[in-house]
Order: structure tokens, then C-alpha cells, then sequence
């Protein structure tokens, strides 16, 4: 898949699924019961074991699952997971190298940032998408709010605190996509195997955004026709 696709694919899905588990078979099941709901894409992060060889497996046995790695903190591990097929990278921080390195190879990056600084600094680096993490310490939805208002030019992706409470407002307050975790893919429907749970709330995710993106229809088309009107009376001066 290629760059642009990725791109397009994270905007229309609209949420990132990020695993964290204890093994790399878990890891497997989690992301199988993700697709299942709905949901084709997930990222491996590299705090699973051997998280580079499940990518890789993932990428040759799902060729219709768009796999990213996570927790991407230095160019050389970008490139070994790129090698194993990886088709977006992001990290909880900012590293220059790994953002000029993903622009270099044309491969999608998705760096973390905070601040406006950082997330400008990020974004002029060559990001395609800045992920704001950690979102619910700083006023969650509200903040991304606030960023957006500042950037609208900037896609955010509103990462840690997003949960079945908060996913739609984060839509609404004008991100992108959402990075979510533990609330999508819970520790104990890991441990019990309960792909019918997470696929449940795979499906549940998916229609929180869609949701939302609805309910944001009417208020675009009025913000169009508010400029359009603008900007007629000032051509008539």
C-alpha cells in the first residue's frame, strides 16, 4: 500500500487500534479479532516480543490489514520494521530522525507531540499526522479543541484517554483519527480469548466515529456557506 493510501485509509477508518500485550501471539489474536469488527488496521507497538517478526507475519498472512509500528523511538528500528513491511510508524514522542527518515523512504509517520511547539516542530519536520498523547491529562477533548482551533491545517490524532465515554467528542472537537488501546482491546478479553468482546467493541469504536463525523455534516456545510458569504461582501467593497 502506498503512502497515500495509508494516509487516506487512517482518515476514512478514523481510528488506530494499538496493541500492547505480553506476547506475540496474543498480539496476533488481537489483531485478528480487530479486523474482524471492522477495523483493518492495527499497530504493533514494540514493547510485544519479537514485535518486528509479527509484523512481518501479519503484513504477509492479512495482505488486506494495514500494520504500523508503534513505540518507534530511533531510525534504525524504523527501518527494520519498514524491511518487515510496516506501513505507517509512530512513537508517544518526537524524534527528528525517525520523521526525516519515514519522509526519506516515503513511509507515513505519526509522531507524538504535546505542546503547540511540539506539535508544530513535528508537523514541519514532514509528519503526515501528529498524534497528541497524552490527551486526558491536559483536558482531553477540550484540548484538541483548542489545538485544532490554533492548527486547523495540522491532522491530529487524539491518543490517551479515549474510550467509549470520549471517542466521539474527541471526533467533534476536530481530530482526525483516535489512537486507542486497553478500551478497544482489554487485558482480560486477551487472556480469556475473547475475540467475540473485542470485536464487539471493534464495531462499537467504528460507529462512535462515524457518529460523530455525522452529526459534523451540518455544521461543515453551514461553515462553507458563512465563508462564502464573507468572502462575496468583501469582493464588493
Amino acid at each position: 500500500m502506498k503512502k497515500q493510501e495509508v494516509c487516506a485509509l487512517i482518515r476514512d477508518v478514523g481510528i488506530i487500534p494499538a496493541i500492547r500485550v505480553s506476547s506475540a501471539e496474543e498480539a496476533h489474536f488481537a489483531a485478528e479479532a480487530i479486523a474482524s469488527g471492522g477495523i483493518p488496521i492495527v499497530e504493533i507497538t514494540m514493547t510485544v516480543p519479537d514485535a518486528v517478526k509479527l509484523i512481518a507475519h501479519l503484513v504477509h498472512f492479512h495482505p488486506h490489514m494495514l500494520v504500523g509500528a508503534g513505540t518507534i523511538l530511533d531510525a534504525e528500528t524504523a527501518r527494520r520494521c519498514m524491511d518487515a513491511g510496516a506501513g505507517f510508524l509512530t512513537a508517544p514522542g518526537f524524534d527528528v530522525k525517525v520523521v526525516e527518515f519515514a519522509s526519506k523512504e516515503n513511509l507515513a509517520v505519526l509522531p507524538g507531540a504535546l505542546t503547540p511547539t511540539e506539535v508544530v516542530t513535528a508537523w514541519k519536520a514532514g509528519s503526515d499526522f501528529v498524534k497528541v498523547f497524552p490527551c486526558a491529562p491536559v483536558g482531553g477533548d477540550r484540548y484538541i479543541r483548542a489545538m485544532k482551533l490554533a492548527l486547523p491545517q495540522i491532522p491530529l490524532i487524539a491518543a490517551g484517554g479515549v474510550n467509549q465515554q470520549t471517542a466521539a467528542n474527541f471526533i467533534l472537537s476536530g481530530a482526525t483519527a483516535l489512537g486507542v488501546g486497553t478500551e478497544l482491546i482489554p487485558t482480560e478479553a486477551i487472556e480469556r480469548r475473547q475475540a467475540k468482546r473485542i470485536r464487539e467493541l471493534a464495531l462499537r469504536f467504528a460507529g462512535f466515529v462515524k457518529e460523530a463525523r455525522r452529526r459534523m455534516e451540518p455544521l461543515k456545510k453551514t461553515d462553507g456557506a458563512g465563508k462564502e458569504a464573507a468572502i462575496e461582501k468583501c469582493e464588493q467593497r
